[in-house]
């Protein structure tokens, strides 16, 4: 069973279906055990990072998502979801986030020609090679975003060239971010998420 943490500030039904069109048994919960007992989480997130992290700190999930995370259990974060993975973001001020990947959001470089928030269409430039990066190299998905994870090198999977290279995809072992909506991409986006179904299939083999 793969949970869609539930806290109020994600677009969740979508990505429900999206799961559903790929054959990830799933439900959305905000239910700890339910979270820990999981065989795979999704972070959804639309909205500002620091109400975000309050709403995960009140309902007592940011320890539940650190264990979770520890067990080994895969993680994909999505947008908003997928920023909540690092360090912190400078949206409205400092926010602590979860710190499962080494990394700070930073507001995209104004540019009358790219305006902030970046949203639409980009192409997938692919620099590193994981289960969710297969075949969507060169392929388009779709962002709304107005902050970026300035992270190292080594945990960006794939980026897009917006006014900078933007990170559309990172990981960390068992955890993963896509910046766009994979819910949002068109087949595109189902092939990500077959992808993070395979990561799941792999870990509940590595387990038994």
């Amino acid at each position: 069973m793969i949970i869609i943490i539930d806290y109020d500030t994600g677009n969740t039904r979508n990505v429900q279906k999206a799961l559903n069109h790929v054959g990830l048994e799933n439900k959305i919960s905000a239910d700890p055990q339910e979270i820990l007992a999981a065989e795979g989480l999704i972070l959804p997130g639309v909205g500002a990072f620091s109400l975000a992290m309050k709403e995960l700190t009140q309902r007592g999930l940011v320890e539940v998502i650190k264990e979770a995370a520890q067990r080994g259990t895969p993680i994909l974060g999505v947008c908003l979801g997928m920023q909540l993975l690092l360090e912190g973001s400078m949206e409205n001020g400092f926010t602590e986030g979860l710190g499962l990947i080494e990394g700070i959001c930073e507001r995209l470089p104004e540019d009358p020609t790219m305006p902030v928030p970046h949203m639409g269409w980009n192409e997938l430039v692919v620099t590193n090679d994981t289960p969710l990066t297969k075949e969507v190299h060169g392929k388009y998905v779709y962002f709304v975003h107005s902050y970026y994870a300035d992270c190292e090198p080594d945990v960006i999977d794939a980026f897009v060239q917006y006014s900078i290279k933007v990170p559309a995809m990172i990981s960390k072992g068992n955890i993963f971010g896509t910046q766009f909506h994979p819910e949002k991409s068109s087949d595109e986006g189902l092939t990500i998420l077959q992808g993070f179904k395979e990561v799941i299939i792999d870990a509940r083999i590595t387990s038994d």
